[in-house]
């Protein structure tokens, strides 16, 4: 793992969940880390947190608060730290929230906040930062899901953002090759992480019923994922043996994986019709 020393890391959404995990992992291969998020306080802790990983006191630790869905906040806090902190060798977009429910009763608001800072937010960072690492060259990861590659019930707005996502990086992956930039997507299953809380509160039990087929995973187990991924050429980095037999059944027997949810869907209907 020698790849990641003396590498400067800017990771968006590290205060908590899979972007701390993967900060503190890549801290104890000796990274310069930068973590960015909106909440002070969570970045203070997870600072300390990353601190307690280092591989050796002579790296380098930044906290940025920085509000990811504002387009002036992102350009702002990036061209500062870029000059302080150094022009970052990998980019790894982590930032994200879903609040699930039936598309009828998600309010539009909700779908464009969702989708501004899912999809809007790596956009922003990238944008901010990629004229600075074209210069040097390095990897840009952007974080999509699993239902970024197969629609699942009770994630309209979620699924938009993160299917958008995968678009956005393949084209991007094409654009930026020619400048020595790798582009990645970390496509994650469930995921134990403190997001992963929120969305059980106001999950549908038909998507309830969906998700018991694939393993929650730790934020570690997905961060480890992420670590060797970027040692690969592979555009998507699926963690988990389910998850990954799940977007492989998705490309090439699309009709099974539906078929296989709406029995599941079904199924929670018929209970509920019995009860």
């Amino acid at each position: 793992m020698g790849a990641f020393q003396d590498k400067i890391v800017y990771c968006v959404g590290g205060s908590s969940g899979i972007g701390l995990a993967a900060a503190k992992g890549l801290a104890r291969l000796g990274a310069h880390v930068a973590v960015f998020a909106r909440d002070e306080k969570r970045l203070a802790k997870a600072l300390g947190d990353i601190s307690a990983c280092r591989k050796n006191e002579s790296q380098r630790l930044l906290s940025v608060s920085m509000d990811v869905s504002c387009r002036q906040a992102v350009k702002d806090a990036m061209q500062r730290t870029v000059a302080g902190f150094g022009v970052p060798d990998i980019l790894i977009n982590c930032a994200g929230r879903a609040y699930p429910g039936r598309f009828e009763d998600i309010a539009i608001d909700q779908f464009e906040e969702t989708i501004q800072v899912n999809l809007m937010g790596s956009i922003y960072t990238t944008v901010a930062l990629t004229p600075f690492m074209k210069e040097k060259g390095g990897i840009i990861v952007n974080t999509s899901s699993v239902a970024g590659l197969v629609g699942v019930f009770g994630f309209t707005d979620y699924c938009a953002s993160k299917f958008g996502i995968i678009g956005f990086s393949e084209a991007l992956r094409s654009e930026l090759k020619s400048c020595g930039i790798k582009v990645q997507v970390l496509c994650p299953p469930d995921t134990d992480t403190p997001g992963y809380a929120v969305e059980n509160m106001t999950k549908p039990e038909e998507t309830k019923q969906i998700s018991k087929t694939v393993r929650v995973l730790t934020a570690e187990q997905v961060a480890s994922a992420l670590i060797s991924g970027m040692q690969t050429n592979r555009f998507l980095i699926v963690p988990g043996l389910e998850a990954r037999i799940s977007c492989t059944a998705k490309r090439f027997v699309p009709s099974l994986v539906e078929w296989v949810m709406d029995r599941q869907i079904a199924s929670v209907r018929k209970k509920r019709g019995r009860q």
